[in-house]
C-alpha cells in the first residue's frame, strides 16, 4: 500500500513538472512571435513588452529546478523516472534561453530608427520565424507526448532554418554594399536573424533531450547543420 501510495505521489509530482514545462513553453512561443512582429512593425512598446515578459520565464525556470530537485531528493527515482525529470530541467534550459534570445530582438527595436524597409528582406525573417516557431512547438509538442518520431522531424528540419539565414544573410550584405545608410539596420536585422536561427537551435536540443528520455542515451549523430559561414564572414569584416 505505502508502495502505491509512493507510485502515486511521484506521478503526481511528474505531472506539475509537465504541466510547469508546458506553461514556459507557450510563454516562450509567444515570445518568438512577439518580439518579431515588434520588429517587422517598429513597435517599440511591444518590444519593450517582450523584454519585461522574459522574467516570468526565468521565475518558471526556477520553480521547475527546485521542484526536480525535491522530487530526487524525496522519491530517489532510478533509470527511467530519472531520466523524466532530468528531461524536464534540460527542456526548461532550452525555454530559458528562448526567452533570452527573442528579449534580445525586442531591444533591438528600438535601435531601428532607419526609414529603410526592405521587403524581400522582412519577408525572409518572418518565414524563417514562423518555421521555427512552428519547430518549438512541435518539439515541445514531442516532449509532451514522449513521441521520438515527431521530435527526429524537428531535429532533422534545423539544416532548413540555417538555409534561410544563410540565405538572408546574403541579401543583407548585399543592402550594405549598394548603400553605406543601410549598415546600421541591416547589422540589426543580422543579429536579429541570428537569434532566431539559435531558437532553432535550441529546439534541436529539446529533441535530443526526448531522445534521452525514451532511449536512455545521448545521440551520437552529428546534427545535421547548414552552411552558416556568411554570418562570420560579415560579423569580422574578412
Amino acid at each position: 500500500m505505502a508502495a502505491d501510495h509512493t507510485a502515486k505521489a511521484f506521478d503526481e509530482d511528474l505531472q506539475e513538472l509537465t504541466r510547469l514545462v508546458a506553461e514556459m513553453g507557450g510563454l516562450a512561443e509567444r515570445q518568438i512571435v512577439d518580439s518579431v512582429d515588434a520588429l517587422i512593425r517598429r513597435d517599440i512598446a511591444l518590444g519593450k513588452r517582450v523584454s519585461a515578459a522574459d522574467a516570468e520565464i526565468d521565475r518558471l525556470q526556477h520553480v521547475i529546478e527546485e521542484r526536480a530537485v525535491l522530487t530526487i531528493a524525496r522519491r530517489q527515482p532510478m533509470a527511467v523516472d530519472l531520466r523524466e525529470i532530468v528531461g524536464a530541467m534540460r527542456v526548461a534550459a532550452d525555454l530559458e534561453r528562448i526567452g533570452d534570445l527573442s528579449k534580445n530582438i525586442g531591444k533591438r527595436v528600438a535601435q531601428l530608427d532607419s526609414d529603410f524597409h526592405p521587403l524581400k528582406l522582412i519577408r525572409g525573417l518572418e518565414h524563417m520565424t514562423d518555421l521555427v516557431q512552428h519547430q518549438v512547438k512541435a518539439v515541445l509538442d514531442a516532449y509532451a507526448a514522449h513521441d521520438l518520431p515527431a521530435a527526429m522531424v524537428v531535429w532533422k528540419g534545423d539544416e532548413e532554418v540555417d538555409a534561410i539565414c544563410t540565405s538572408l544573410f546574403r541579401e543583407l550584405l548585399t543592402y550594405m554594399m549598394e548603400d553605406p545608410r543601410n549598415i546600421g539596420f541591416c547589422i540589426h536585422l543580422m543579429f536579429c536573424a541570428k537569434n532566431i536561427e539559435r531558437i532553432g537551435d535550441h529546439a534541436t536540443n529539446i529533441a535530443e533531450t526526448v531522445f534521452y528520455m525514451i532511449e536512455g542515451q545521448q545521440m551520437l549523430d552529428p546534427r545535421p547543420k547548414g552552411d552558416m559561414t556568411t554570418f562570420a564572414t560579415a560579423v569580422s569584416g574578412n
